[in-house]
């Protein structure tokens, strides 16, 4: 289990990495609001080899930097 962290201090903390959270809590827009930090790092294949180690039943995953211009999100 890792150090529940509230998103601002995620965000201040690990500036432009990808964040794998485990057991999130969100706001009523499904906004991350807080979790517990299983992993962070510059390259998002690290933190989907940890996700995939870990196997955590509930997770969420953020960048804390800006999106780039030409990124495409599926749901």
């Amino acid at each position: 289990m890792g150090t529940r962290m509230r998103y601002t201090e995620i965000v201040k903390q690990y500036p432009d990495e990808y964040i794998l959270l485990e057991n999130p809590e969100t706001d009523e827009q499904l906004r991350v609001v807080s979790g517990e930090l299983l992993c962070h790092s510059k390259s998002r294949d690290e933190v989907d080899a940890k996700a995939l180690e870990l196997r955590p039943r509930h997770s969420a995953f953020l960048f804390t930097g800006k999106p780039s211009k030409d990124l495409i999100v599926i749901l």
